[in-house]
Formats: structure tokens, C-alpha cells, sequence
């Protein structure tokens, strides 16, 4: 059993991180966390008031650890572009590398959850923010016009997010290699950002 507080709640994340992915929200009790902490479910409660809030941490943690991913390999005084390149690659990297806690933050979603508090949302959000600032920076240095970052931010997002899901579900065909996949993964986003993209007043998209 750990020696002290941190050590004890520090087992009780990591602990139920694998239990969540393995077992499911519904299968997973405080109880059996317990058990596989070796300690009893009355000290989990000294932690965290319910399941909700357990997993609302794990949720909280993740995004964190994103966020510090991304803002330190970010760098203000370069390219837009080269910044887009190492955004695109710490988040695909975050998330091969970090299986359990991406499934956690973004797939794991319990019919019967308390709402994600709104504080929480909002630092979550920090992520996509970083990714839209940088398009507006772009905007403004002229390497790119985009009337709507947020909505372009968000479709980058997707479409990284939908790389680093497939891999982890391992349904990418198999005679496609990883590595080509990812080169190609992020060529097509910068690709999308190295043309003009503006969008008019019915919101249509128009590449020139």
C-alpha cells in the first residue's frame, strides 16, 4: 500500500485509468478499485466523492498533460506553418503514446455521467485554442487567410483525432505503414493550410 497521501491518490488514478479501458465505466465499481489498490473504498472517497469524479480527474489530467505537450514543443518565433507541423505531430504522438488516457479524453463517453464541470471544459478547450491562435497568427503574418480559425482549428483537430483513434483501434489496413500514414496525416493538413482558405458569408468553403 503506498506510503502516504500523494503516493495513495496517485495509485488510485493510474490504477483506475487501466480499469476504465480495460473494464468499462458501467463494469467498474469503487469497490474493485479498491481491491487492485490494495486499500479500502472508504480511502478512494477521501479523493474523489464518486466514480463521475474519478473519471471527470482523469478527463481533467489528460488534457493537461496535452496541453503541456503541445504549448512547450510550440514555439511563437517560427513559421506558422512549422509551428502547425509540430502541433499536428505532438498530438498524433501524444495519443499513440498515451492510449489510455486519449481513449479516456475523448471516446470514453458513459451514458449515465455527471456533466463535465464547465471549469473543466473550459481548460480542456485550451488545447483547440493553442491550435487557434496559431491560425490567426498565420492570418496576420499573411502565410494564410482564414476567416473562421476556431472552425478551421476544429477540423484539424478531427482530422488528426481520427488518425491516432484508427491506429489505436489497429484499423488501418495492414499494408499501409504507420509512419507513411502519419507523413501523410499531416502533409494533407499542411497542405489544406498552404492554400488560401477563406470562408464566405453562406459559410462554404472555397480553396484558391
Amino acid at each position: 500500500m503506498p506510503d502516504n497521501n500523494h503516493d495513495l491518490r496517485r495509485t488510485i488514478l493510474d490504477t483506475s485509468r487501466r480499469m476504465l479501458v480495460n473494464e468499462g465505466f458501467t463494469n467498474l465499481s469503487m469497490r474493485k478499485i479498491a481491491t487492485e489498490c490494495d486499500c479500502s473504498a472508504t480511502s478512494i472517497y477521501l479523493y474523489f466523492k464518486n466514480k463521475d469524479a474519478l473519471l471527470h480527474a482523469l478527463i481533467e489530467e489528460g488534457f493537461d498533460l496535452l496541453f503541456e505537450k503541445l504549448k512547450t514543443a510550440d514555439d511563437s518565433q517560427r513559421p506558422p506553418l512549422d509551428r502547425a507541423n509540430t502541433i499536428c505531430r505532438e498530438f498524433i504522438d501524444f495519443g499513440l503514446g498515451n492510449p489510455e488516457y486519449y481513449e479516456i479524453m475523448f471516446q470514453l463517453h458513459p451514458r449515465h455521467m455527471e456533466r463535465y464541470p464547465v471549469e473543466k471544459f473550459r481548460k480542456a478547450r485550451k488545447n483547440i485554442d493553442l491550435i487557434m491562435y496559431l491560425l490567426e497568427d498565420g492570418s496576420k503574418k499573411g502565410d494564410f487567410l482564414i476567416e473562421e480559425p476556431r472552425v478551421v482549428a476544429n477540423v484539424i483537430l478531427a482530422t488528426i483525432h481520427g488518425a491516432v483513434s484508427l491506429l489505436n483501434a489497429g484499423r488501418i489496413d495492414s499494408r499501409v505503414g504507420k509512419e507513411a500514414f502519419v507523413e501523410t496525416v499531416v502533409a494533407s493538413v499542411l497542405a489544406g493550410l498552404k492554400g488560401t482558405v477563406i470562408m464566405g458569408k453562406d459559410q462554404q468553403p472555397v480553396v484558391s
